[in-house]
Formats: structure tokens, C-alpha cells, sequence
């Protein structure tokens, strides 16, 4: 059996033949369905393929995309925000993130304000880079502000096997993963949802495997299709969408084959049980409290977590969006972003008003960027 390779994940996925071909037996298909559906695609990086490729314009009139809570980012609320621009304005301090965390706004300011006001804040792209910038200062305290869903957890625990493993002293953690099933069930448990099926998050399932959405197909009786995010995925798996519902069934089927299984990944999953456990509660930005939605550092690892070190100047307050915007309302699909009175207006990418607009992966973000808007 010949090795995976890097193509192998995209090539061929963006033929616009193939589109079209699909858009013909999506429509044949739909035209059986006897009631509007409304598909919820997870991931904010599925957005964003539905809007850049026009797939939102290809869907017969009953078919709607509902644009859902899977951007981290866009989940933070403002009070963790807070606690990293804290941190980050601590004189012995550098703080290490990841960069969509730049200019996303807390009660504060955002990081990018922090870095003006002389605070030595680090984007990277792989948490092991905050072994490097801990080894080039030896007598600042690193700070790795940890985001992202199951996708990214691993990482961080790879970063922490490091750091225990090798007794490095100056690198601590703030840790903000969250978990993809919590939200959903919330969304589903809402008097006012009306999502009929979900698109299921391709690199949260590569970790997870597919198996953390058996509980939507037994107990809600809501189709999953686990898709990757070239267009031909999304158009295929809104394909086999349709043809549950018509068939009258409801399974979990995985269109993303090429890299997701239904186990995932057991080494990751056992690194990350090795660090993590449930935090009781993680309040999500739009969504309210959601328990067991996010992770915390195990008792055993108390000594590097910054939460409990910095304790005493991080504020526990809970901070409201601004009062005109509507992203929680986009995250639970109750609305789109062009619903809202100040999107392209007052609250653009370079003066977001809310985190849905200043997120690469954001709904109003793929909205305003693909949206002739810009």
C-alpha cells in the first residue's frame, strides 16, 4: 500500500467539473426532499470553502447552510482574552500563542495593543517554537496561552511531555482547549434549533476519531457526514446528506476517509489523557456556560499552569460582547452574519466589533471577504 501523501488530501477536490456534476444529482436528489433542511457545518474552515467557492450560491432553494460554533477564536470570551493582554503585560513575561489570537478584542484591548504598549507577545505556528524563545531567555517566565478544539490539544501536550521530560523550568501553560460534541448537544437541546443534519469537522476527527458523533445519529436522530474542506467534500457529503433524509435514514458516514477513521488517532489521544483533564465548566462566547466543554491541566501538573500561578490578578468576571453584535445569535444559526446591523459597516476585519469578524475562520470573515465586500 503506497504512503499518503500531501496531494493526495486536496488534488482533485477542486475540479469545477466535478462540482457541477455534483450540483446536478444535488439537485435531483433535493428536488424528493419534501421539507426545507438545514445543514449545520461545525468548522469555521468549512465556512469558509462553502463562501470562497460559491457553495451557498450552488444549493437548491431547500437546502441552507447554518454557520456553527467551531472557530475557537470566535468562542473565546473576553475575559480569557483579558487574561492573556494580563500576562502579557507582566514585566518578567512573554507570552506564546498562536496567531489568530492577534486582534481579537477583550475588554482590554486585543494582543497587537498589548505588543504597542511595549508587551513582548509571540505568535508561532507550532507550540514546540516556545521551546526555542524559553532556551533565548532564560530569565523570562514563557507563557504558552493554549487554544483551540481537539485539533490543536495535542500539540500542546506534546509541548508539556517536552517540558516535563526535560525538566525545563521557565515555560508555562494557560489552557484554553475546548471539545466540538459539548456545543453541539447544546445547540440541539435549544427550543429554537433547527438544524436537520451536521457537516462534521475534518481535522477535530483526525484526532478524535468519528466516533465522539454516534451520540447525535442514536440519540438526536441527526444525520453526521464527517467531510474534508475542498469543495468537492463539502458538495459530496451535502450530497449524502440529502440522500439519508430521503431514504429515511440517519447515520454517520465519513466522507474525509483519506485521513479520518473512526478511532482517530490513539497516540494522540493518549498524550492528551496524560496531561488533561475535564474542567467543570468553560464559558463560551455566545453560547453561555457549557459543563465539561473544555480541558485543565491535571492536579500532577498544578506547578505550570499560569491560571493558578497568576491567580491572584486574573479576573473571573464575566464580560458581555458589544451590544450590537450578534455572533452569538450566528453561532447557534439564528442568524447570518449580513443579518447584522454593523457587519461591513462599523465592524470590519481591521475594526471588528466581534470575534466572528476578526477570526480567519470566522462566519462574518468569510462573509466580508468573499462577499464582494471587500
Amino acid at each position: 500500500m503506497s504512503q499518503l501523501q500531501l496531494k493526495d488530501l486536496y488534488e482533485g477536490f477542486r475540479n469545477p467539473k466535478t462540482i457541477k456534476a455534483l450540483k446536478k444529482l444535488l439537485d435531483k436528489e433535493a428536488s424528493k426532499l419534501d421539507k426545507k433542511i438545514h445543514v449545520m457545518e461545525v468548522c469555521g474552515g468549512h465556512t469558509h470553502t462553502i463562501m470562497k467557492y460559491g457553495l451557498n450560491q450552488l444549493m437548491p432553494k431547500n437546502i441552507e447552510f447554518i454557520h456553527g460554533p467551531g472557530c475557537p477564536v470566535c468562542v473565546m470570551p473576553k475575559e480569557r482574552i483579558d487574561h492573556a493582554y494580563i500576562l502579557s503585560m507582566q514585566d518578567d513575561v512573554i507570552l506564546v500563542t498562536l496567531g489568530d489570537m492577534v486582534k481579537v478584542p477583550g475588554s482590554k484591548g486585543s494582543l497587537q495593543d498589548a505588543r504597542s504598549k511595549g508587551a513582548d507577545v509571540r505568535f508561532v505556528y507550532s507550540p514546540l517554537d516556545t521551546i526555542k524563545i524559553a532556551k533565548e531567555n532564560p530569565n523570562k517566565k514563557i507563557i504558552f496561552f493554549a487554544i483551540g478544539f481537539e485539533t490543536t490539544t495535542p500539540m500542546t501536550a506534546a509541548l508539556l511531555e517536552h517540558v516535563t521530560k526535560n525538566k525545563i523550568e521557565n515555560i508555562y501553560f494557560h489552557i484554553n482547549h475546548i471539545t466540538v460534541p459539548e456545543p453541539m448537544r447544546v445547540l440541539l437541546n435549544n427550543d429554537e434549533c433547527k438544524i436537520n443534519a451536521f457537516i462534521g469537522p475534518s481535522h477535530v476527527s483526525v484526532i478524535t476519531g468519528s466516533k465522539i458523533y454516534e451520540e447525535f445519529v442514536t440519540e438526536y436522530n441527526k444525520p453526521v457526514v464527517v467531510a474534508g474542506f475542498e469543495p468537492v467534500d463539502v458538495m459530496q457529503s451535502i450530497l449524502s446528506i440529502v440522500k439519508q433524509v430521503n431514504e429515511n435514514r440517519c447515520e454517520l458516514e465519513v466522507e474525509y476517509s483519506r485521513a479520518v477513521s473512526y478511532d482517530g488517532n490513539l497516540a494522540a489521544q493518549k498524550l492528551n489523557d496524560k496531561f488533561f483533564e475535564r474542567a467543570g465548566h468553560f464559558r463560551w462566547r455566545g453560547l453561555g456556560d457549557i459543563a465539561n466543554s473544555a480541558l485543565k491541566l491535571k492536579k500532577e501538573y498544578a506547578f505550570l499552569d499560569a491560571e493558578l500561578i497568576y491567580k491572584d490578578i486574573l479576573p473571573n468576571e464575566k464580560i458581555d460582547d458589544h451590544k450590537l453584535c450578534i455572533c452569538g445569535d450566528i453561532m447557534r444559526g439564528l442568524a447570518k452574519p449580513n443579518d447584522c446591523k454593523v457587519f461591513g459597516k462599523a465592524c470590519k476585519p481591521n475594526s471588528p466589533l466581534g470575534s466572528c469578524m476578526v477570526s480567519s475562520e470566522g462566519a462574518c470573515s468569510a462573509y466580508y471577504k468573499y462577499g464582494n465586500l471587500l
